[in-house]
């Protein structure tokens, strides 16, 4: 057989995989002209119509003969009833693939690619001759990791400089599923959920808050109390903080929230459940600071006893037991300790390191639900 009848059409009644059509072409262009696949993959910019012709038409048919390259065109639904071209996924390569996907803007945040690639998938490891489809995207790219992690890839982390794309080397985010693993999130992403208190807005962090960061993170009276933060602190080393908070949050280890002003939306400070992946499964660590004009008004504490109740409820984050940690001669963090309803279970001596080389002792503070 010759393509496009080597195609195999995959559907699970939402989502069907099938061969690219000559209808396919326009929406193709549409998509790899959209700003957000500009940004996260490695398209040719400018992009022209020739290219999708030649993607579709002659290099998917040379890999369905080949066997190095499958890929198929993703249709769906839109809210008009209509069947439509939604995207691209292919696996590459065999016994070891890779996969790739896109997305046309109609189609995002409707579940769909999640759905195209558990089929693609598990096509690949049942007949595709494929013994592992490894994933990898861009650092930072969210909406790539949420499809990975929902269809059950087993996150591995960050590999440096992996990817060479338009002539720059960038570190990327890796994956990989194999035959028999179960095709959903394997653990809980830990979702910063908007929540609310007389003055707060808790919310996930965006790019406009980078500057606030910065500044928060250069503060002596910071930098003394969290000896580890690098100097010199910049905006490339903000954004690879938010960077690391959304990888944190999808293994389930870390949900971490923007302290807002609820009226202004400004960037007051950073606040934390860490180390939920520890010895026990209903554990977490609070850990916060505050940018240095929002110090003295009782911000932190509203924030923490918000953090709390989204902590302990069940529909939260569904913890037992909290701990939060504070050097001894940090009055404030103590203060705020308290303040939340925390009790002071001990003192470890030395164990602090300070941003002038010493070390303070280290109060513990735990809350039990």
């Amino acid at each position: 057989m010759r393509w496009p009848l080597t195609v195999p059409v995959l559907s699970d009644g939402v989502v069907t995989l099938r061969a690219h059509a000559p209808q396919d072409v326009d929406p193709m262009v549409e998509m790899a002209v959209d700003p957000q696949m500009v940004r996260w993959t490695a398209i040719p910019t400018p992009y022209t119509r020739d290219m999708s012709e030649q993607f579709a038409f002659a290099a998917m048919p040379r890999g369905w003969e080949t066997g190095s390259h499958r890929g198929w065109a993703i249709e769906a639904t839109d809210d008009d009833g209509r069947s439509r071209f939604a995207g691209n996924i292919d696996i590459r390569n065999k016994p070891i693939a890779d996969i790739g996907f896109a997305l046309h803007p109609w189609a995002r945040g409707r579940g769909i690619m999640a759905r195209a690639v558990r089929l693609a998938v598990d096509w690949s490891l049942t007949e595709g001759g494929v013994e592992i489809v490894h994933w990898r995207s861009h650092v930072g790219n969210e909406g790539s990791l949420r499809v990975a992690h929902a269809t059950g890839f087993t996150l591995h982390g960050l590999v440096p400089g992996m990817l060479l794309e338009r002539g720059a080397v960038l570190d990327a985010w890796t994956a990989s599923i194999r035959f028999g693993d179960a095709p959903f999130a394997r653990t809980a992403w830990a979702e910063s959920a908007v929540l609310e208190s007389d003055r707060l807005r808790l919310r996930p962090f965006t790019g406009a808050d980078v500057p606030r960061i910065v500044e928060a993170c250069s503060d002596p009276l910071s930098r003394h109390f969290l000896a580890a933060l690098p100097h010199p602190y910049t905006a490339a080393t903000a954004r690879a903080y938010l960077d690391d908070c959304v990888w944190q949050a999808a293994t389930g280890a870390k949900a971490t929230w923007a302290i807002a002003d609820r009226t202004t939306d400004e960037l007051l400070g950073n606040i934390s459940v860490m180390d939920m992946l520890g010895v026990s499964a209903e554990h977490g660590e609070i850990g916060y600071w505050l940018h240095p004009d929002a110090r003295g008004r009782g911000v932190m504490t509203e924030a923490v006893r918000t953090v709390i109740r989204h902590a302990f409820s069940p529909d939260g984050l569904d913890r037992r037991r909290l701990v939060l940690y504070a050097a001894v001669d940090n009055p404030a963090s103590n203060a705020v300790a308290v303040a939340a309803g925390f009790d002071l279970y001990g003192t470890q001596r030395v164990a602090e390191r300070l941003g002038d080389g010493s070390y303070d002792d280290l109060n513990g503070y735990e809350l039990i639900r």
